[in-house]
């Protein structure tokens, strides 16, 4: 098998870095992307041995230009994605009358637009290599609409309808596209508190998401997943 190469878009201390050293574990030259470059470099300093597949590209998902030339940069360094991860978003809480305009749009153009954008750079390779996989990162708020949580509903709905039409156009062209819904928190320094409140494995351990995503990357053509949902065992559904 020729080298893999893999490329994870929204890349943080959470799953984003998670997947990216999952799939370095795998011997896949992985590059993380992500729209601040002090944080992904950073995260490098973790890299440790997997330093050698792991690989940092700044890069705005609101921007045409910048996806271009983050799948530039790929196909020139190491050759074309076998792999492509979007796991991009914002989300600023407020209710419907407190929304502005501005922040709305922010969190449509990270969440959804960027989703179209990178889903539409890594199709047109991998259409013409008649193979590839691509995984969007979903949630609870893809399926219904919480309370305050419009800035992160709308662009996760949209995002789900991008993945569905993608994987019906795609599929038979030898692409598999996937959506995955984390249906509850991250476990991250930030929400670690929550477990002492619900419980233990009340939080989803990234590691644990990102092993799900590399399995669907390993699904064979003629037992292929769209959707998945991600839960812990003790959460109510």
């Amino acid at each position: 098998m020729s080298q893999e190469i893999a490329v994870v878009v929204g890349v943080g201390p959470g799953l984003g870095w998670s997947l990216v050293q999952r799939f370095a574990v795998a011997g896949i030259q992985t590059i993380a992307a992500a729209r601040n470059a002090d944080k992904l470099n950073r995260l490098m300093d973790q890299a440790g041995d997997l330093s050698a597949h792991i690989h940092p590209h700044a890069c705005d998902v609101t921007q045409h230009e910048d996806v271009a030339a983050l799948f530039a940069a790929t196909a020139k360094r190491f050759g074309e994605p076998n792999v492509v991860i979007f796991n991009a978003g914002a989300f600023e809480m407020a209710g419907i009358l407190d929304i502005t305009p501005a922040a709305f749009e922010r969190c449509w153009r990270v969440g959804c637009l960027g989703g179209f954008l990178v889903g539409q750079a890594a199709a047109r390779i991998m259409v013409a290599l008649g193979s590839g996989t691509i995984i969007f990162t979903g949630a609870t708020a893809s399926l219904r609409g919480g309370a305050r949580f419009a800035n992160l509903a709308v662009p996760k709905f949209g995002l789900r309808a991008l993945a569905q039409s993608m994987a019906r156009e795609l599929g038979p062209k030898g692409v598999h596209v996937a959506h995955v819904i984390i249906d509850g928190q991250i476990e991250s320094e930030r929400y670690r508190h929550l477990a002492e409140q619900r419980g233990p494995d009340s939080l989803l351990p990234p590691d644990a998401i990102a092993e799900s995503y590399y399995q669907l990357h390993r699904q064979p053509r003629g037992a292929w997943t769209h959707e998945l949902d991600l839960r812990p065992w003790a959460e109510k559904f």
